[in-house]
Formats: C-alpha cells, sequence, structure tokens
C-alpha cells in the first residue's frame, strides 16, 4: 500500500458548525451537534464522505441469534456494550468521482410507527455539509432494508431530487420485495411489516429511476457496485479505487461482532448461512489487499482495515486525521 493509502488522504472530521454562542459549556443547553456526524477523506482522486444516519436501537440477540446466550452475553460484556440492547450506527456515503455525485444509500427516514427520533439524520446531515440532494446524480442502494432506502419516502425529498436521478440496484433485490419471504429472519415485532410496506412504497414511487444490474456495475470511474447476495438475495458491496488507494462500502454485510464471530446470524438476514460466506469471504479479499473498510452499522465514521486472527478477523479502526 502507498503512503497516501495508509493515511487515506484523509481531509479530517468536519464538525457540524456550531455557532460561538452555542459552544460546549457544562450545564448550558446548545442547539448544535457536539459529535461530528461527517468524516471526509480521498480515495486517490476521488472524494468520498461517510455520513452518520444516526442510531437504531435494537435487541443485542439480532448480533447473533445462533450463538450461545451465554457467549453473546460475555461478547457484549467485553465489548463493555449494553446486555440487552445497544445502538446500531447508521452510515451512508458520498462519493464523488469525475462529474457525478453518488449517494451510496439514503438512511431510515422517519417511520411514526417505530418510534425510533435518534435515527433518519441523512438528509439534515447533508445540508449540514453543504450537499444539496439536487447534486445527486446517482444512487446505489446495497439492499432495500427499510434503513437504506427510509430516507428517499420522507414527503418532500423526491421533490427535490433530480428528475434525471439514476438509482442503481441489484435486479434480483427489486425481484425479492416483489413478495418478501420473512421465514429465516429474527427481527423485532412490527419490523418485518414495517420493512415490507418501505420496499413497496419506494418501488412504487421510484421504479421508473430504476437502473437494475445483474451482477456487477460500474457507476462512475473507479466505482463499481458487485452483488454479493446471503443479507438480501441482491445485496450488493460498493468498491471506490484510485490509483494505489480502495475502499470498499460493504453494507450489512458485515456487523461490528462479524470479525470475531463471523459464523453468528444477524436477525436481519434472510439467508444467514449465505451471509456468514459472504462475510468471511469478503472480509478475506479485504484483509488480503489491504484496503479500507466501511459498513452501515459500524462504528461512526467506521473507517479501518481487516486483520486476519486465527480462524476469524480483527478490526483495525484508522486513527482519525484532524
Amino acid at each position: 500500500m502507498s503512503q497516501a493509502a495508509t493515511k487515506a488522504r484523509t481531509l479530517g472530521p468536519q464538525e457540524t458548525r456550531v455557532p460561538s454562542e452555542n459552544a460546549f459549556h457544562p450545564g448550558k443547553t446548545g442547539t448544535g451537534e457536539l459529535v461530528p456526524s461527517r468524516y471526509a477523506l480521498r480515495i486517490g482522486d476521488i472524494d468520498v464522505m461517510i455520513v452518520s444516519d444516526g442510531v437504531l436501537p435494537l435487541p443485542t440477540q439480532m448480533l447473533g441469534h445462533n450463538a450461545d446466550p451465554a457467549a453473546r452475553a460475555s461478547w457484549m460484556e467485553n465489548m463493555f456494550l449494553p446486555a440487552d440492547a445497544f445502538d446500531w450506527p447508521l452510515n451512508a456515503v458520498i462519493v464523488r468521482s469525475g462529474e457525478q455525485t453518488i449517494l451510496v444509500d439514503a438512511g431510515l427516514g422517519l417511520d411514526p410507527d417505530l418510534h425510533l427520533p435518534r435515527a433518519g439524520q441523512l438528509v439534515k446531515r447533508l445540508e449540514a455539509a453543504d450537499i444539496d440532494l439536487a447534486s445527486v446524480t446517482d444512487l446505489v442502494l446495497t439492499h432495500l432494508h427499510m434503513d437504506h432506502i427510509g430516507g428517499l419516502v420522507v414527503e418532500g425529498v423526491k421533490e427535490r431530487l433530480r428528475p434525471d436521478l439514476r438509482i442503481h440496484v441489484a435486479a434480483a433485490e427489486v425481484d425479492f420485495w416483489e413478495a418478501p419471504d420473512f421465514s429465516s429472519t429474527r427481527m423485532p415485532q412490527g419490523f418485518p411489516d414495517a420493512l415490507r410496506a418501505t420496499a413497496k412504497k419506494f418501488l412504487s414511487e421510484y421504479r421508473s429511476y430504476l437502473r437494475p444490474f445483474d451482477e456487477r456495475q460500474e457507476i462512475a470511474p473507479g466505482v463499481v457496485a458487485r452483488r454479493t447476495g446471503g443479507h438480501t438475495p441482491g445485496h450488493c458491496v460498493i468498491r471506490v479505487a484510485s490509483g494505489d488507494d480502495a475502499l470498499t462500502f460493504a453494507g450489512d454485510a458485515v456487523f461490528a461482532v462479524g470479525f470475531d464471530q463471523p459464523d453468528w446470524h444477524n436477525g436481519f438476514e434472510h439467508d444467514p448461512e449465505e451471509a456468514a460466506r459472504v462475510r468471511v469471504e469478503l472480509l478475506r479479499q479485504i484483509s488480503a489487499s489491504g484496503e479500507l473498510l466501511v459498513a452501515t452499522h459500524l462504528p461512526f465514521p467506521s473507517v479501518g482495515r481487516v486483520a486476519v486472527a486465527g480462524e476469524a478477523f480483527r478490526w483495525v479502526p484508522v486513527f482519525w486525521d484532524y
């Protein structure tokens, strides 16, 4: 790897601008966000920004419903995480390659029936980063779960998008959501209905925007989407490569527990066995290449590398470059 790849040519985390009168003071309430919600870097000649959509509280058994409960509890304790439920990060990515501005996934949006007020922040945070929705030329969807497409069906969003927006998604994913099968998932009550309803609404409103692909699609120079399946039949990962640098956005192929326990089944996986196979293969590829990894549900900004650790793997977060 080049020195540029080692540092990822980082532009640095950029905090949401906080007026001086709202600067941090103990005991004083400010209106601005006090933690970063976006992190920018360069991959060769390509600009990349990871943007937080907020957090999604879920039961811990969702991380490994096939695992022994004691083993799962031990992992949570060793990671200093709550025993019963914790906040899953939600990350999306903006990529600028040549004349194209590409949004990878669109966040959770706002579903009043699920009561998730700390998620669905993507549109607001894109605005804080001075990214106009109308500037997005292409949208790539890793899959059609609600936390990846919900931001598109929020009232008023579609009207702000370009009429010639291209939405890239695997054809197998579109086919699956015409009649989705939840028989192998282990989701909290209410989620299957919400996922089904959101996908149906998205396909109804955006079908004319879709640019389905089979196995692989070049979205822009150096930006390629590849179908992996597993998590959902049409789940895909997006690889950004320029010069000696590369970054893979893994979507939901990798979760925080997946490095130590790649065979644990996530509750949202529609084909858990295949998802585990995809996860192991992807982590092996990324550990061999030394490239950067970003994923939807890894701790923000989720930029890091993968090392082999015996029969499992080790997550190596990058050092933030200010």
